[in-house]
This record gives C-alpha cells, structure tokens and sequence, in this order.
C-alpha cells in the first residue's frame, strides 16, 4: 500500500478522533458553511443579477423613495436626461429622502442619490459623482464588489443557490450584504479608471466634464468641515476607500483645461434646496 496514502489515512483517523474528543467542534456544520461558500462563489452571471435585482428591490422597499413630482426627483431627471447606457448596462436613478450623504451605484445600473447629498452639491458635483459611480459599474467593478459582498455574507450567514433557483435572501442576509458593500474598498488603479471614465461619459453626454474635479473638491470641502456637519461618518468612510483625492482632482482638472473646456461658473447648491 502506498506510504504517503497511508499517511493520509492516519492523519484523517487523528483528525476524526480529535473531533469525538472535543464536543465543541462540529464538523457537519463547518462542511456545511464551506459548502455555502462554494455555492456563493460558483454563482452564474444571471443568478447574481437576481440577487443584485432582489438587492435593489429591497433597498428601494425599505427607503423613503421620492415620487416623480418631488423637485429631488425632477432635478435628477433634468439633470442625468441622456444617460442612459454605461457599456450596454441600461441606467435608472432614484433619489432616497433620508439624512445620510450619498450616493451609490448597483451592478444592474441602478444608480440611487441621498437628497441630503443633493442639498449640499450644485448639480455639476452632482454629476461629478454619478458619472464617477457609473464608471464602476461600467468596468464592471461593482459587479466584483457584489460578488464579494456575497461571499462575506455568505461566510456570515449562508447565502447559497441549488441547480438553476437562487435562495432568497433573507433580512439578516440583507443586512450582512449591505454591510460588506458598504465596507467594500476599490483600489487606486480603479478609482483611477472609474474617474477616466466618468469623464468622458459625461462629456460624450453632452454633460460638462469639470463636474469629475468639481465634485471631488466639494468632498474635499466638506471633509475639512465634517467635525461641524452631520456627514463626517460618510466621509470618513468615503476617503477611507478613494485614495489621493488631491492627486485626483489634478488629474480631472488638468485634463479638462488641455481640452479647453469652459469651467462652470455656479458654486452654490440649487435654491431650491437645503441641507438641513
């Protein structure tokens, strides 16, 4: 008999035997969650884009989302009329009513804007960030950071799929997916990429591409104010995962001027509008 499969055979006894000795340790259940984690990572691309369309749906559900006749709603329909496709990813905007400063885009194009972000930006740093969010979507970077978030909330709290029917995510499921986005970290290389992108985006859009260098001075603004406002949480979170802000800015701003675009003029939110 081979040695090295002998071997083998003894360590697996020890191991079996170790596991009677010590109650504590279950191994039913680790086999278990190891096998939701390879359900969750061998997912196909139209499973994950159920549960990124059941992620959305829920989000949706549980936010106060302005109606068509709002002015928030009315202002982002002017304001993104022609954006309309990101690589063949169809977009669609809403605007959550809620405290929070932000701003967040979903692998299927779904791209949702905080009003209170919205009270503290003019509407070229808001485009600024959308076309930003887009440019993720758009190199497929929020699709990776789903799938992740899937396998941390899978480790978690076992999300897994059987043959062609995903598994409903259930609410603590949800919340340990929304927790591993919101903790998702993109690297400076795609940050970069998503800036490029967003860019020219907005500008094949008919949108004036300072809103890329606008917008991300408008964040630097605010976090130099944060300790006095109410959305020092979202930015310390916000310059925790976008490196070299400034480095950025230049970047957009020596770009815009090489191509002699006119700088926009208005520097403050729209009237309308107030951060409260």
């Amino acid at each position: 008999m081979n040695i090295r499969f002998l071997k083998t055979l003894f360590f697996l006894c020890f191991l079996f035997f170790h596991a009677q000795v010590k109650a504590q340790f279950d191994w039913s259940r680790m086999l278990g969650g190891v096998s939701k984690v390879v359900q969750a990572a061998t997912l196909t691309d139209e499973q994950m884009a159920e549960y990124v369309r059941e992620y959305v749906a829920k989000m949706d559900a549980e936010n106060n989302v302005c109606p068509e006749n709002s002015p928030y709603t009315i202002r982002l329909r002017k304001l993104t009329s022609g954006l309309t496709d990101a690589e063949g990813i169809p977009l669609n905007f809403k605007v959550y009513q809620v405290k929070d400063v932000n701003a967040f885009a979903c692998a299927d194009g779904s791209v949702r804007v905080f009003s209170s972000l919205m009270d503290v930006m003019t509407d070229d740093e808001l485009l600024g960030v959308i076309g930003h969010e887009i440019g993720h979507v758009a190199h497929r970077d929020s699709k990776r950071s789903f799938r992740t978030a899937l396998l941390t909330s899978a480790l978690k709290d076992g999300i897994s799929s059987s043959h062609e029917k995903i598994a409903a995510l259930t609410d603590s499921q949800l919340g340990a997916l929304t927790e591993a986005m919101v903790n998702a970290r993109y690297s400076q290389k795609q940050e970069c990429a998503a800036d490029d992108y967003g860019y020219t985006f907005l500008k094949n859009a008919g949108k004036n591409p300072w809103a890329m260098a606008l917008s991300f001075r408008k964040l630097k603004q605010l976090q130099s104010n944060a300790q006095e406002s109410q959305v020092g949480a979202f930015l310390n979170q916000l310059f925790s995962s976008h490196p070299d802000l400034d480095m950025r800015i230049e970047r957009m701003e020596e770009r815009a001027t090489k191509e002699k675009i006119a700088k926009p003029t208005v520097t403050k939110p729209t009237a309308t509008f107030r951060f409260k």
